[in-house]
């Protein structure tokens, strides 16, 4: 009888502790989400920000229209300095136009603008 009302008493106190524990487990699941939410705002955040850089970064790209290209931006810096880097290290106009995402005439005028010969 006495093993009987021990664990009785230690069922009882189980179920009184659960409770206070139960709180502490739901304030860390909401902390936990509201981490979460902070999260995926910032990543979208991120994510706007370097779609508006490689929006920067993409010069001189754009769709022909009727025949015609569109106006042109300038081409960026970077990419003159990865073009004539490309060059010094042997690669023929398509493959720098390949890899600087340019047409291969914008690539020559930029080579040309530079002093660098074809």
């Amino acid at each position: 009888m006495d093993i009987e009302l021990i664990l009785l008493c230690i069922g009882i106190l189980f179920i009184i502790l659960s409770f206070f524990i139960g709180k502490s487990t739901r304030k860390s699941e909401e902390d936990i989400e509201n981490i979460s939410i902070s999260l995926h705002q910032e990543t979208n955040q991120l994510k706007k920000r370097l779609k508006a850089v490689e929006e920067e970064l993409m010069i001189g790209v754009g769709p022909i229209t009727n025949g015609q290209r569109r106006k042109t931006k300038p081409v960026h810096e970077i990419i003159v300095n990865q073009i004539l880097s490309l060059k010094a290290q042997g690669y023929s106009i398509p493959e720098i136009a390949k890899r600087s995402s340019l047409p291969a005439e914008e690539v020559m005028e930029v080579l040309k603008s530079r002093g660098v010969a074809l």
